[in-house]
């Protein structure tokens, strides 16, 4: 007579059976609802911070494309001497006719606009009160084009006056207590050079826009001002200091670095946002991997206890292994019934363990908003964080690796408990019976 084939259907009916087995029957119920659980809860930990992880990243590389230049483009520092003081000092690289250069950079291939800048630092004051603060010219078009800058859910007042005054973060109005319509002034230490040295320059400009750009430093620090003005207010008429450049590809904005050096001419440098938060972002990257190897680590140690109820079975199961021995099973099917008592909770418990660690993602947003409600803001402080809230970004990569980790575990701590069961001599089994 043949060999049953592996895996046949009696098989999984044995141990499906012992597995729905009650205690008084020589079943182990109970250890087997700790490995389900454990498992369970193991995989709900291990995909809720993949999600977690992969959603801080997604947004904080969010806030910074949405509100600043992919990579940007400008001329290196020269030295200057006063003509008053013949003192040599060190100013930053201009580009005179940057209309042309910006439109050359917008030619190259995959770069999608450019936009010319003009920057520097400022102290604001308004109502007794005083921040300081980082102005970006640019034009009404230019600014137009920030996601994260106009988005009409998170900013006040109208873009269209943008021209006739500034528009300025969350942060900076909150901490000086401006609405729009108020007036800010901005001190330039960098003022008018006379023959008695620099002295400041004082404006003071109505605040006609206010955004949130959703990261908490760019909120209390950034002033947004037309580029003509801004020109006038910092000494730079007929220049910008760079050319901001955004590309198809974010994530590979280094393949432009070369084409954009090049098409600018000499003395152009390139700084990309990969450059200024690449270390945060590779730190990220490893912290994830440290995560997973620790999560990986009590998902093991969830699945010990499926060897543990699988070895206590096979103990008050040895008597129903001698009488299946005798009755023609080989140590084959002997070991398959108990590899699947098992597996089928090892299974049972990583789908139980998906789904709760999807619902985890998705509901962790609120989860943190009504913690940090109980604990009066303390569970998330985006002084701390840099962001808002904490997302949480499901992607399939992370399902599956939690999934098959799980898995895998489950099923090689299968094996002692049911090796151990297939080697047992059934006349041992059956003598004290």
């Amino acid at each position: 007579m043949s060999s049953p084939r592996p895996f046949s259907r009696f098989e999984f009916m044995i141990a499906w059976r012992y597995l729905r087995a009650r205690r008084a029957e020589g079943g182990v119920s109970v250890m087997t609802w700790i490995s389900l659980i454990g498992v369970a809860l193991g995989v709900m930990a291990l995909i809720a911070t993949l999600a977690v992880r992969a959603g801080f990243r997604a947004e904080f590389v969010d806030t910074i494309l949405g509100a600043n230049a992919h990579t940007t483009v400008y001329m290196s520092p020269t030295q200057v001497s006063n003509e008053y003081t013949d003192d040599v000092y060190v100013v930053p690289g201009k580009i005179e006719n940057y209309e042309q250069v910006a439109k050359t950079l917008a030619e190259i291939p995959g770069v999608t606009r450019t936009a010319a800048v003009v920057k520097g630092q400022v102290m604001a004051s308004a109502n007794d009160s005083a921040n300081v603060a980082e102005v970006f010219g640019v034009s009404l078009a230019d600014l137009q084009a920030m996601p994260r800058i106009v988005d009409p859910a998170t900013s006040e007042g109208d873009l269209a006056d943008f021209d006739n005054g500034i528009a300025i973060g969350q942060g900076i109005a909150r901490e000086l207590n401006l609405q729009v319509g108020d007036k800010l002034r901005l001190i330039a230490p960098e003022g008018a050079r006379t023959a008695f040295g620099t002295t400041p320059r004082v404006n003071a400009y109505e605040v006609t826009f206010i955004f949130s750009a959703g990261r908490y430093d760019i909120d209390r620090t950034r002033i947004y001002m037309p580029i003509a003005e801004a020109q006038s207010y910092f000494n730079r008429e007929g220049v910008a200091d760079e050319i901001e450049v955004f590309v198809d590809d974010p994530e590979h904005v280094d393949d432009w670095t070369l084409p954009l050096m090049r098409a600018t001419g000499d003395g152009a440098q390139v700084w990309s946002w990969k450059n200024a938060s690449g270390s945060f972002l590779s730190a990220l990257d490893m912290e994830d991997d440290v995560m997973f190897v620790i999560l990986s680590v009590l998902v093991l140690i969830a699945s010990m206890n499926i060897t543990s109820g699988l070895i206590m079975l096979v103990k008050n199961k040895g008597r129903d292994i001698g009488i299946l021995r005798t009755m023609g099973l080989t140590e084959g099917s002997v070991l398959r019934v108990f590899f699947l008592c098992g597996a089928f909770t090892g299974i049972i418990g990583t789908i139980a363990g998906v789904v709760l660690g999807v619902l985890l993602a998705l509901n962790v947003d609120n989860i943190m908003s009504a913690l940090n409600a109980l604990t009066n803001g303390g569970a998330w402080q985006p002084d701390v964080r840099g962001i808002y809230r904490l997302p949480a970004e499901l992607r399939a990569w992370d399902i599956l690796r939690a999934v098959g980790l799980s898995l895998t575990l489950s099923f090689i701590v299968t094996i002692f408990p049911a090796r151990r069961a297939a080697r047992m001599n059934p006349v041992e089994a059956l003598r004290y019976e």
